[in-house]
């Protein structure tokens, strides 16, 4: 998986890198070289908020939510860099493969964005990542498919949210999709649920996300993010 960077010479993206936002003469992937290395040190690893709120699935996670990693998914996801939703998927990836362990069918779950975001956004940007990760994983060895059994109701941002305004709006956040519980008997090996995000700051909205995936008769098995909030104690 880590052989990501050697696939993206053809990318064309701004010559401002994701990762600094300085700008550079040539940027074939979208970050200087010194940005590349800092992404490519890093290594999933568990991370769990403190407190956890109940039904929160383990969750793995590329790195803490700063530096490089934190820049181009704020460009990725507010300034427009649709592009990078390539090599931050095929990052997204890396997170999965550390999260399951061995080579098993997936499913992955993006959590999707609101109607009012994905318009804002011009489209779901974790529907992007995802599709990306799944085409990364099955070039890997991997089965894996992207389900959207979810469905995001209008809710507050959470920027502006406290911890207590956070859960109690990712309450009441998604609800299953028409038809989504049906056709769960399948022959062969079950494949693992991963419910995917791209920050995970106080685990509400994944564990918001796995009740009602719990609910429908797919439990996710485990949560992988590409980025977690430094405030928060991880194993």
């Amino acid at each position: 998986m880590r052989g990501l960077w050697a696939d993206l010479a053809d990318l064309v993206l701004p010559a401002d890198c994701a990762g600094c936002r300085e700008r550079h003469a040539v940027l074939r992937h979208g970050f200087c070289p010194t940005c590349v290395t800092a992404l490519g040190v890093l290594r999933p690893r568990t991370v769990r908020p403190t407190p956890a709120p109940p039904g929160l699935p383990p969750c793995v996670a590329l790195g803490p939510y700063a530096g490089p990693l934190r820049e181009a998914l704020l460009a990725y996801k507010e300034h427009g860099r649709h592009g990078l939703a390539r090599p931050l998927g095929a990052l997204l990836a890396e997170v999965v493969v550390a999260a399951v362990g061995e080579v098993r069918p997936l499913e992955l779950v993006p959590v999707p964005d609101t109607a009012a975001a994905a318009r804002a956004r011009y489209g779901d940007h974790l529907d992007r990542l995802a599709r990306h990760c799944a085409a990364r994983l099955r070039r890997g060895g991997w089965p894996a498919r992207v389900r959207r059994p979810l469905r995001a109701l209008p809710r507050p941002d959470s920027v502006t949210l406290d911890s207590a305004g956070r859960a109690a709006a990712a309450e009441a956040a998604f609800r299953l999709r028409s038809g989504a519980s049906e056709g769960r008997r399948r022959t062969g090996a079950a494949p693992v649920v991963v419910l995917l995000d791209d920050i995970v700051t106080t685990g509400v909205t994944l564990a918001a996300a796995t009740r009602v995936l719990t609910a429908s008769g797919r439990p996710p098995g485990v949560a992988a993010v590409l980025a977690a909030t430094e405030k928060r104690h991880q194993l």
